[in-house]
């Protein structure tokens, strides 16, 4: 018979690790992540399951395999007390579809109101605030744009939206202190 697929879950947020150790250690997998534009730190995607670990293997032949800690499994997937397998065919479906999403820019974030993101379309680059959220990739975010020194309103496909949180859309100032009150030498508060 040939091996088959199965469901194992992880510890929580050790994903990558699992699927690196199981990996190294020999083992089959299909670890789906998506690219998205918001993900963890060091990370250009997210598990599109977050905790959970395709593996595939003969258990009829070899047994079940054996984990260590540094697999970081917390156990199967279980139904009733079975473990069911996975079809191959679903698992084909899904890397193909993931395939055809991570292809082109992955998950579309979704901008709520009062978001405030840079608009990055070819040569216009402009920041603003989203007034209306796009409810599908297909549609528009209607925002309210900075550009050429005035306030407008415009419809935004989702694609040219970035995130503009990180720095509020303002200039970072420098450091003045190094924590606890210590000064940095040559700080002025005017830049000449």
């Amino acid at each position: 018979m040939p091996s088959e697929w199965y469901v194992i879950r992880v510890q929580p947020r050790a994903e990558y690790l699992a699927a690196r150790e199981l990996i190294r250690d020999g083992h089959e997998i299909f670890f789906p992540c998506v690219k998205v534009n918001y993900a963890r730190a060091g990370h250009s995607d997210m598990p599109l399951f977050p905790g959970y670990i395709f593996i595939r293997f003969d258990q009829r032949q070899n047994g079940w395999p054996s984990f260590s800690t540094t697999h970081r499994v917390a156990g199967w997937v279980k139904f009733q007390g079975e473990i069911p397998t996975v079809p191959r065919e679903i698992v084909d479906a899904l890397a193909s579809e993931l395939d055809e999403k991570n292809g082109g820019r992955g998950l579309w974030r979704r901008f709520q109101r009062g978001d405030h993101v840079k608009v990055v379309a070819g040569v216009i680059e402009g920041s603003g605030e989203v007034i209306e959220e796009a409810k599908t990739p297909k549609s528009r975010a209607k925002v309210l744009l900075e550009f050429m020194g005035r306030v407008v309103e415009a419809k935004v496909p989702w694609e040219v939206l970035e995130s503009a949180d990180k720095d509020n859309g303002k200039p970072r100032l420098p450091r003045r202190t190094r924590g606890m009150g210590r000064r940095i030498r040559g700080f002025r508060t005017n830049p000449q």
